[in-house]
């Protein structure tokens, strides 16, 4: 089951990569067969939507804890800047937590650099994006950010994500190779990432399935990803999608809401 809509990833500098992980382009690919999925994402957004007509929104999109379904359309074309770990405080003046399920105006923010960019983005077409962001955002957040804070949060996020090979271990342990308390890690998570690590460890988890489920056997996938055995996938992933994986790549869905003004790009 996919979205009737096409996504590029653009090329950016090594100078970003602190920063931003990606960049992607947004476009409808024709008129939807069934309903937009917005799929759970840890990950915090700047996102630059542009309607049919060319009017442009700048939007800062927090962290999505579970999956929802929306008929009607989708604007003509997203910009889609992500964020790493720990970015969203010195760039948007907010932790991240106080953006987990939100849709906010980029310049309503507090921070006189999201302000800033806000009018330069809305200025920019896609492919200046990029080299724009790479002139600018290193000298003006280099200042606002905590490096060992910073670093610390981002090896956490390493820790608790699936990797060929290896999976999540448990918050304690994670704790304890970062040399922190499980509390401190809590923290760390909740500020730079918005969500708690267990939770951040869920949603990548069923991402992962999501990637590969057409490719192995569901017992071998919830092997691999981690998990006790393929029920206790069925079941994290109903929590999350709303439906077990078999309705889910059936196209059996949850009953959808319309789209509307306000809702995520």
């Amino acid at each position: 089951m996919t979205n009737a809509r096409a996504e590029q990833a653009l090329p950016m500098s090594e100078a970003l990569r602190p920063w931003i992980t990606g960049i992607t382009s947004v476009s409808v690919a024709g008129p939807p067969a069934q309903a937009f999925v917005h799929l759970p994402d840890p990950v915090t957004k700047i996102v630059v939507r542009v309607g049919a007509r060319g009017h442009r929104d700048v939007l800062a999109v927090g962290p999505r804890v579970r999956a929802s379904y929306h008929d009607g359309a989708f604007p003509a074309s997203c910009l889609e800047l992500q964020l790493t770990p720990g970015t969203a405080r010195p760039l948007l003046g907010v932790p991240a937590a106080e953006l987990v399920g939100r849709v906010v105006p980029l310049g309503a923010l507090p921070s006189g650099t999201a302000r800033r960019l806000d009018r330069e983005l809305r200025r920019l077409a896609p492919e200046e994006t990029a080299a724009h962001l790479a002139d600018v955002l290193p000298e003006r957040l280099a200042a606002a950010a905590d490096r060992g804070r910073t670093e610390l949060v981002r090896a956490g996020v390493d820790a608790m994500s699936v990797r060929p090979g290896r999976v999540p271990g448990p918050v304690g342990e994670v704790a304890r190779e970062l040399a922190v308390s499980e509390r401190q890690l809590r923290t760390l998570f909740t500020e730079g990432v918005g969500l708690s690590p267990k939770h951040y460890a869920r949603i990548n988890r069923v991402r992962t399935v999501l990637t590969h489920a057409t490719s192995a056997p569901w017992a071998e996938l919830a092997a691999t990803t981690g998990y006790y055995d393929q029920s206790h996938m069925t079941s994290d992933f109903r929590a999350l999608m709303g439906v077990p994986p078999r309705s889910y790549f059936t196209g059996r869905l949850p009953s959808s809401t319309p789209c509307q003004a306000g809702s995520r790009p």
